[in-house]
């Protein structure tokens, strides 16, 4: 993100440290590094006062009073935090005014009305869903909206989450992964502030009952002009198999295909990756050699991380574009892109959040299959 809209990128780090669950407030600390335009960093969290402190978790990024300045919303065991950007190169702590004083695991924007909401899953307690009422304050709305427990009421221990328009019905529709016997979620706006759980309907909810996952991410893997799913996954517990007979600690990564219809787990055919089981937790998205093909980066559980060349996206059209806010924010989180090339109409929102412990591409790649060129943008 570019806090203090210079232009240039700046690094915002979630330290988390040792898990200490007797603990929840363990003495650490985040990190914010300036950069310098010269290939180095500074450390400013002091003097910004976004030191944190918790066991931290995540970050999501996005200007929630529309200020023009880049916010930050922390998640964290015991509390969670939202610093208000002052647009002086300092933060303020606004967490209990804004009315998001809870803890977290991981986050992710959503938004129809063009203020930023805040989507938050969590670890054994209920989600939230933080619906931002335009005056700096945010309200819960995630028992009404459908989105704080499982469909059998219970809390669940969600891990990754992500938001993105699945069903090319123009709202952001929610994706949050949980721990084995829970099912993952899979949750379609309805466009009147309540989702439904699509899990069990799309097969996601059998296929993922003994699954653990972490990383996940919308994105379209293809180029087709439809946001797909990549999904990392791995137990916890790297004893589970001594107790276990029908869960293991390494799990395989998955893949969903959009056919228009559904998402179609198409893993089986993916690749090499896709047929081995990984202890993968974090997991982030990005061009990394600039083909249009988006490709992924899988954080693995001690172990050396695993880089996917996507290779599935050479035959589809694309435009790739960096979006650079005027009166915004610099990154121009927030804002909708809508791209139409022939017969072929899609929109996307910019986010700055997602997955599960990690940061993506800033860049965008629209698809638009054998088309040969985008009309309007």
């Amino acid at each position: 993100m570019d806090y203090d809209n210079d232009g240039w990128m700046d690094i915002h780090l979630v330290n988390s440290g040792k898990c200490d669950f007797l603990n929840p407030n363990p003495p650490l600390r985040n990190t914010l590094y300036h950069n310098n335009r010269d290939g180095t960093f500074t450390d400013v969290t002091e003097k910004a006062g976004v030191l944190g402190g918790g066991y931290g978790m995540g970050v999501a990024v996005g200007d929630y009073d529309k200020d023009g300045w880049p916010d930050l919303y922390v998640t964290q065991y015991g509390r969670s935090i939202l610093y208000h950007n002052n647009g002086d190169g300092t933060f303020t702590d606004m967490t209990e005014k804004a009315g998001v004083a809870a803890p977290g695991w991981a986050s992710s924007a959503v938004d129809n009305d063009g203020w930023m909401d805040l989507f938050v899953a969590n670890d054994a307690v209920a989600n939230f869903l933080f619906v931002n009422k335009h005056n700096r304050q945010f309200e819960d709305a995630a028992l009404e909206a459908g989105v704080a427990y499982s469909q059998n009421g219970r809390e669940r221990s969600g891990m990754g989450v992500d938001s993105g328009d699945f069903d090319r019905d123009g709202w952001q529709d929610l994706f949050v992964t949980n721990v084995d016997q829970e099912m993952y979620s899979i949750y379609r706006n309805n466009h009147d502030l309540s989702f439904e759980d699509q899990a069990g309907p799309m097969g996601l909810g059998r296929l993922t009952r003994l699954m653990s996952g972490w990383g996940v991410k919308f994105f379209d893997y293809d180029n087709d002009g439809s946001v797909d799913l990549f999904i990392a996954n791995g137990h916890p517990d790297d004893q589970i198999e001594s107790h276990s007979s029908h869960v293991s600690y390494k799990e395989p990564l998955l893949l969903f295909h959009n056919n228009g219809r559904t998402l179609e787990d198409v893993s089986t055919t993916a690749g090499p990756a896709f047929t081995q089981s990984f202890a993968a937790r974090g997991m982030a998205i990005g061009d990394f050699n600039n083909d249009g093909a988006v490709d992924v980066l899988v954080a693995i559980n001690d172990g050396p991380p695993l880089l996917l060349k996507n290779v599935a996206a050479l035959e589809n059209h694309w435009l790739g574009v960096r979006l650079i806010g005027r009166k915004s924010n610099p990154d121009a989180i927030g804002a909708t892109i809508t791209w139409q090339a022939g017969d072929l109409k899609r929109s996307k929102l910019k986010v700055g959040g997602g997955s599960y412990l990690s940061s993506h591409d800033p860049r965008e790649v629209l698809g638009i299959g054998k088309r040969a060129k985008i009309d309007t943008l």
